[in-house]
Parts: C-alpha cells; structure tokens; sequence
C-alpha cells in the first residue's frame, strides 16, 4: 500500500516513458514515497494500465500522452503539464529508445538523437521556470555507462553518412550526460538542480521494436542476469527524492552514489556547443 504520508508528499514528480521497464517502476516507487505522480506515454492502454497501478495502491497519478520523437508533441505535452501541474518538483527524464537502423522523425532529425537527448532537453527547457517557481527542485535524467563509449560527432549528429545503432546510442547517452552538467552549470543561481545516471543493465523491452542482431543472439542468454525494472528503478528513484542530495547537482551516479563519468562528459567547451546546436535544433534560444 502506497504511504499517503511519505517523503515526497505534496510534491509532484513528471516520468516520461513511464507506461513500461524503468520508468514505470521509478513512477510506482516514487508514487509510494508519497508523490503525485504524472506518466507520460505513447500508448493510452499502456498507460491507464500504469497509472491504474499507482491509484490501485493508493497513490495519485495523472496521464499525459505524447510521441517524444516529436517536437510538436513535445511542445504540446509541456503545455499541458504546464495547464494542469500548479508545481513540478522533480522532473525525470526517462524516455529512451535504441534502434538498429536508421530512421528519421517528423522533423527529419535522426530517431535516437531526437528522443534520447533532444526531448529531455526541449522538455527540460519548456518546463525551467515551473520547476524553479516549484524550487527545490531537481531535473534527473536517466543516462546510461554508454556514454563512456560515446563520442559527439558535430560534423554528423545526425548520422546521415554512415549509421550504427550503437555508435548513435552511446552519443545520445553521452548527449544526455553533457546536458545534465552544462544544464547544472547554468543553474547555480536557482534551487534545481540537475544530475544524471546509470540505471544498470536492466531486463525490459527496451531496443525491441528495432533490435541488433546482437541484442537478438546475446539478450535471451544475459536476461537471467540483469536487474528487474523494479532494481534499476532504485537509483533514478534516490537521486529524485533522497533528502541529502537536495543540494548536489551535476553529477552521475552509479548504484546510487556519485561517480565519474567519461572524461569527455567534463568538456564544457563541446557542452556548450551542443547545447547551442540542440537550441538551434529545436527552436530556443541558445542564451535562455
């Protein structure tokens, strides 16, 4: 049964990809702690399902659906939050997608850069003031130790001459990691803070809908070994309400504790460049 009285009671914590896998399971545990909770999802049955979860043990949710491949949807779905959420107190940047091929949005950008790190960027930036309004408050965005293998091609973001699924994902997870601390360093006047982090090698669906042939050989004989939502649920949950890590921002964290991250995450001339050329990209103002 979920605590009406709890840690995180009488704030309120946005999960995006929250209808499955790890988002899913940090909007449940976090709901538990006491949080209304909003999912956001592409799927309304998936949804109603994730959130029924949550009311079903005694906890507040709301649902909010949109495809975060698209910049439209995403500026459809911060105006929403921003219409129905008097506060938002922690935001989690969940939403995540591997693909072995490449594909191309709606707004002709290149699939795994434009849902894995251009959403939670676009989505970051429409929703600042109401999480500074809502302050303390936290931006937490779920990386992955990818990002070590990763690198920030500026002369091909998009992979247009030459693609791979995994080289695209280790950048998107790099992206997302150099967001979280150019993101912590442009915030040090306010009460949000802004930290990412490493879930774990965990058993989802996650990569299903366009899976490598590697994933399709090797997963079915790793699966007994990963963690369960519910276990990579643990970190993105602690670094969401811990109470000691209400000042710590700009950091990653691995089972729960700060680590360092790749040496090129700390590069804050190419942060800064990214974060003008993600502007650029999805319409904002570099400066802002």
């Amino acid at each position: 049964m979920i605590r009406l009285e709890g840690p995180m009671a009488g704030r309120t914590v946005v999960v995006t990809g929250a209808t499955g896998g790890i988002g899913r399971a940090t909007a449940l545990g976090l709901a538990a702690l006491g949080a209304r909770v909003a999912i956001t999802g592409r799927d309304p049955e998936r949804a109603e399902t994730a959130a029924g979860e949550i009311r079903a043990a005694g906890g507040q949710a709301d649902v909010f659906m949109a495809d975060l491949s698209s910049q439209a949807e995403v500026r459809r779905l911060a105006d929403e939050l921003l219409r129905d959420l008097p506060r938002i107190d922690v935001l989690v940047n969940n939403v995540g997608g591997y693909w072995d091929t490449r594909h191309v949005t709606a707004d002709g950008l290149e699939r795994t850069f434009a849902v894995n790190h251009l959403a939670p960027f676009l989505l970051t930036n429409l929703l600042l003031d109401r999480l500074k309004y809502s302050s303390p408050a936290r931006v937490v965005t779920v990386a992955s130790n990818a990002q070590a293998m990763g690198r920030i091609d500026f002369d091909d973001l998009q992979h247009e001459r030459s693609y791979s699924g995994s080289r695209a994902y280790n950048q998107s997870k790099l992206a997302n990691v150099m967001f979280t601390y150019e993101l912590a360093r442009r915030l040090p006047a306010t009460s949000v803070t802004a930290n990412a982090l490493h879930p774990g090698m965990v058993s989802t669906s996650f990569g299903a809908e366009d899976p490598s042939l590697i994933q399709r050989l090797v997963v079915p004989f790793v699966r007994p070994f990963m963690k369960r939502s519910g276990q990579g649920a643990v970190t993105p949950i602690h670094v969401a309400s811990a109470p000691d890590l209400e000042p710590v921002s700009g950091r990653f964290f691995i089972e729960s504790k700060p680590t360092r991250s790749s040496a090129q995450s700390y590069d804050e001339a190419a942060a800064a460049r990214l974060w003008r050329v993600s502007a650029d990209l999805v319409g904002l103002d570099a400066a802002a």
